[in-house]
């Protein structure tokens, strides 16, 4: 990387984004009930990206964020590989109460594919067993401005029968 200042540079603010989304989740502590707020954390974390990523964001009894998200999988151009496993490890890890997973899109398209929807009911499922509901299921595009159809959430696209709710009291 030293002989390539352009990667460098790329690097150091793709760590700069993730210690500022890190000191954000710890100072603001923020709850996430829409895609919306689901969008405003992760796109940053996304705007350099030029492979797919799969994160999970954690949730606890009042849909507050436990940590900053964390990356599971990084995979190619256009997929990337998502097992229950490992989703749920962490979840377990941290005693949370849901969980959001969020993937981006390269091409910029965030429409779901039919695999997307797959590996989605899967987790819903595993969830279920396990006692930790998927809540919802964010595709990031790369454009990052809600306005430009930026992500698309499965769960307003009923594309996915998600946990009805986090049980959380307001």
């Amino acid at each position: 990387m030293k002989n390539n200042p352009p990667i460098l540079e790329q690097a150091m603010n793709y760590a700069d984004m993730m210690e500022a989304c890190a000191s954000y989740i710890a100072v603001k502590n923020p709850t996430v009930k829409e895609p919306a707020k689901v969008f405003e954390i992760m796109a940053p974390l996304f705007q350099f990206a030029k492979q797919e990523s799969l994160y999970i964001i954690m949730l606890d009894t009042k849909s507050k964020i436990i940590g900053a998200p964390r990356e599971l999988f990084r995979g190619l151009l256009d997929s990337c590989p998502t097992h229950a496993r490992e989703v749920f490890r962490q979840a377990i890890r941290d005693c949370a109460a849901a969980l959001i997973i969020v993937h981006n899109h390269p091409s910029g398209d965030p429409t779901p594919s039919r695999e997307d929807i797959e590996a989605t009911r899967r987790l819903v499922e595993a969830g279920r067993i396990i006692g930790i509901p998927l809540f919802d299921h964010v595709i990031l595009g790369n454009r990052f401005s809600p306005e430009d159809c930026a992500y698309i959430s499965l769960r307003e696209r009923n594309l996915v029968s998600f946990a009805s709710s986090l049980h959380a009291k307001d």
